[in-house]
């Protein structure tokens, strides 16, 4: 693996751990105080905009320019984000509140493929196998600090998108 590439992993895990944590903050903001709910109210579809181009972008770098060759889970988390992008890029543009629900919607499975495909990296046994198209589940192509991988990376995503949309749903 390239120096590039390997950097460009620590700070993207890094990014995830950071993901976790602002959705826990988030959700205890909005069953506390409230602090954030003028900032949410403003620019959150914004964030999840630029998040949601971001992730698909690191994807597409990952598989077309770094020639990692995606497996049939990651394809299917893809599935679940590329969509958001449109979706919050569309709502930012025609102020949408409502596209929130859509992003909750796409982000559940998301996770839920996302955290299984982790379970599977971290040496789990399959219960539901992988799908036969593209590379082996199972590799890790990140894996920093001890536990973050790309699919727990793209959990780290659903999961902060979620709360970011449940809290412009309750504001």
């Amino acid at each position: 693996m390239s120096p590039l590439v390997e950097q460009l992993n620590f700070f993207l895990a890094l990014g995830g751990v950071g993901l976790f944590l602002g959705a826990a903050i988030l959700l205890f903001d909005l069953y506390t105080n409230r602090s954030l709910a003028s900032l949410v109210s403003r620019f959150g579809m914004t964030i999840a905009a630029f998040l949601t181009i971001g992730g698909a972008g690191m994807t597409l770098l990952y598989s077309d320019v770094f020639g990692f060759v995606p497996c049939g889970l990651c394809w299917l988390q893809r599935i679940f984000l590329y969509p958001q992008a449109l979706i919050t890029t569309t709502a930012v543009f025609i102020k949408d509140k409502t596209a929130a629900l859509y992003g909750i919607v796409l982000s559940v499975p998301g996770i839920i493929i996302a955290l299984y495909q982790h379970y599977l990296q971290m040496g789990g046994t399959e219960v539901v196998g992988c799908p036969s198209a593209g590379g082996d589940c199972a590799q890790r192509i990140l894996f920093e600090f001890g536990f973050m991988t790309f699919p727990l990376l793209s959990a780290s995503m659903f999961v902060f998108l979620i709360a970011l949309y449940w809290y412009m749903r309750k504001v």
